[in-house]
């Protein structure tokens, strides 16, 4: 994909988006930075017809705060229909989703409604690349958060292969300016992750040395979440196919804590 282009990057205050728009002008593209904060709401559909004037291709970055499947998955579907709709009205060529490695089974929370999010980008008339991730180094936090509970933090039984934010918005960046990547039936799409499998569990005790917290961190396995078995067996680490780069956790942290 030569030559200069215009990218509509959809969240790009977030923790990927920002580091995407930084990115590809760095390659010196153009880049319409989409948000609430920008006047456009993907959900709603405002503002989008006009942000998307003049785009070549939209990079959809965007997320949901809410880990509840219903409300993700209504921002999503949302957000992907709203997308396509106007995107085809504004002649953009092509559209980049981000997701996450390992989704195919998910039945409940935010993994859940990602695979919806897959399916109904999928769906629509702009033809559409999707790019699967592991869990962000980023996230590990908010799990500690999450999970504490006095001085105990529980965190679930999860296999991960964690990536940095920015690792990721790197692969997008390439993936937008690249050419398509090859698909087959045992991998249909490209993959990002770390370099090397960590468990959550393991990453927060990293982050609470670090932070220098007197909390207990406790391995658990939620019965009431059927997707809890899928996490602890390793279904969200990266196949052979995927792109393994780094920094890993522990070097993430110290550069960035």
């Amino acid at each position: 994909m030569g030559g200069t282009k215009t990218f509509a990057v959809v969240g790009a205050t977030g923790r990927v988006g920002r580091h995407v728009a930084e990115l590809l002008r760095a390659e010196g593209h153009q880049v319409v930075p989409m948000s609430r904060s920008t006047g456009v709401d993907v959900v709603t559909g405002e503002g989008l017809a006009e942000a998307l004037r003049g785009v070549d291709v939209i990079i959809d970055v965007a997320s949901t705060p809410s880990p509840d499947q219903e409300e993700a998955t209504r921002f999503f579907t949302s957000a992907a229909r709203n997308l396509h709709e106007a995107g085809q009205a504004a002649g953009v060529r092509w559209m980049l989703v981000v997701s996450i490695i390992g989704i195919d089974g998910a039945k409940a929370g935010y993994n859940a409604a990602k695979l919806a999010h897959e399916r109904a980008a999928l769906a629509g008339p702009l033809p559409v690349r999707i790019l699967r991730a592991a869990q962000f180094n980023e996230f590990v936090e908010l799990y500690l958060r999450w999970g504490t509970q006095g001085e105990v933090a529980y965190l679930p039984r999860m296999r991960t292969q964690l990536v940095a934010a920015r690792t990721v918005a790197a692969e997008l960046v390439a993936m937008a300016i690249g050419p398509a990547p090859t698909a087959s039936a045992t991998a249909p799409f490209p993959e990002v992750a770390g370099p090397r499998e960590e468990t959550m569990a393991g990453a927060a005790r990293l982050v609470a040395a670090r932070r220098g917290l007197q909390v207990e961190i406790q391995e658990v396995v939620n019965p009431d979440d059927p997707d809890a078995e899928m996490y602890a067996d390793g279904a969200l680490l990266p196949g052979t196919h995927a792109t393994l780069a780094g920094p890993t956790f522990e070097e993430w942290l110290a550069e960035n804590h």
